[in-house]
């Protein structure tokens, strides 16, 4: 049996031994080992496997990881999303959409902070949609702009995916921050130009919010100093040569700690409480990129990405073509898969192929995320239609969906634009590189 056969097969049963709902980080390792020691032998196999786990561990560009999640985790226990929802309100207050606007800007800034599609979508639920639906706005609306808008922050830096594809990639965290910003922020405009056509569309359902006086709205819009010197300091500090990037995730974290202390929004108690949650997330992160890492060992031995990529450009297929292919997987999987496990997953697989038609790997790990967070609001699953679901009971699953479909323009729309003109992603880091 062929390397490459033995690749489909173990490709096959991981994909079944995750529909049997195995742990992700099990599921790669199983299929990782059992496929290497049938390719290469059991020995090797179980070097491989002795090795890997020390290899990790003593890896200092993961130790950027819990810091970030230590200071997202510090971050959903103080006020900051409710003092960002409250300050981008006051900058659109009284327009008809403005408190669905607002909730675009909250997520994306919170997302920032937070590095996770489902805490925002969770956290912006409690936040959000009671204010939405307190002035009149349709459920439908009011739920799907926090569910697409949780998946704005993954993109905006700092963000845990983008350091996650970038140990997998070994690619530059401070190139993908940079390639990420300005799709980031253009998914963000794209989001606010649904919501403006919706209004046009169908104003009932979006009603004009409260007006603010000057006074109120320079209250409001002073609430964001929190965020801004978080951002400011790790992304200032990374880009302005103080910090590497997990000195500045260091840094960000202890301003988070000192932010909630100073402000009264979190004691020793809350803070051994975000430990805790800190260690929890970190070691299941790290099982899961463990077996990721023994999956792209196996990928490489099995030649599937090779043989794939010989394949495809002996076709003389257009590379965008390929590209739309690989979106496509992206949306399927993202029905029942987190980003994280998407992308350890599949970039051993789908890397060595783009690059092989001639993408940079900097512009391909923000397409695989534009790409993966679609996923996490596409029926007839999406991850994050569940998290909205859960906290928002008696709203229908059926009219989550409809206020859904809308928002899947603009994400569309970003991806096509990324895929024509891929200059959107490269041009900060060529030009700060």
């Amino acid at each position: 049996m062929t390397p490459q056969i033995i690749g489909l097969i173990a490709c096959g049963a991981l994909v079944a031994l995750i529909f049997l709902r195995v742990p992700v980080g099990a599921a790669l390792l199983i299929v990782a080992l059992t496929g290497y020691a049938a390719i290469g032998g059991l020995d090797r196999a179980l070097v491989s496997l002795g090795s890997t786990p020390f290899d990790l561990a003593q890896a200092y560009s993961l130790s950027v990881v819990p810091l970030f999640l230590l200071m997202g985790v510090v971050a959903a226990r103080t006020s900051i999303a409710r003092e960002l929802f409250e300050a981008a309100n006051a900058a659109v207050a009284g327009r008809r959409g403005g408190l669905a606007m607002a909730t675009v800007g909250a997520c994306a800034g919170f997302g920032a902070i937070c590095g996770s599609s489902l805490a925002t979508a969770s956290t912006m639920a409690r936040v959000a949609i009671p204010e939405m639906r307190r002035h009149g706005y349709a459920d439908s609306v009011a739920v799907g702009i926090v569910a697409s808008g949780g998946t704005l922050g993954i993109l905006i830096p700092p963000s845990i995916i983008l350091i996650i594809y970038a140990i997998a990639a070994q690619a530059s965290v401070p190139a993908l921050f940079a390639a990420a910003l300005l799709p980031g922020l253009m998914l963000a405009g794209l989001h606010v130009v649904v919501i403006m056509l919706l209004a046009r569309l169908r104003p009932q359902d979006l009603p004009p919010g409260e007006r603010l006086n000057a006074r109120e709205r320079l209250l409001a819009l002073a609430g964001v100093w929190k965020m801004v010197l978080i951002f400011g300091v790790v992304m200032g500090g990374i880009y302005g040569g103080f910090f590497s990037p997990t000195e500045a995730a260091a840094v960000g974290a202890f301003c988070a700690i000192l932010i909630g202390f100073a402000s009264r929004q979190l004691d020793m108690r809350g803070l051994l409480g975000a430990m805790r949650e800190t260690v929890s997330i970190t070691g299941t992160l790290f099982f899961i990129v463990l077996g990721a890492l023994m999956f792209g060992y196996f990928m490489v031995q099995s030649r599937i990405p090779a043989t794939l990529g010989a394949w495809i450009t002996a076709q003389g297929v257009a590379p965008w073509v390929v590209m739309l292919f690989i979106v496509a997987i992206y949306l399927v999987l993202g029905c029942f898969l987190d980003t994280i496990s998407m992308v350890l997953i599949t970039v051993p697989v789908f890397l060595p192929i783009a690059m092989e038609v001639g993408y940079s790997p900097i512009w391909f790990g923000i397409l695989v995320l534009m790409a993966a967070e679609v996923g996490l609001i596409t029926p007839p699953v999406g991850l994050n239609i569940f998290v909205i679901s859960a906290q928002c009971k008696d709203i229908p699953i059926g009219r989550i969906y409809r206020g859904i479909l809308p928002f899947l323009a603009a994400h569309a729309l970003g991806i096509g634009l990324l895929l024509a003109f891929p200059a959107i992603a490269l041009w900060l880091p060529g030009m700060l590189y």
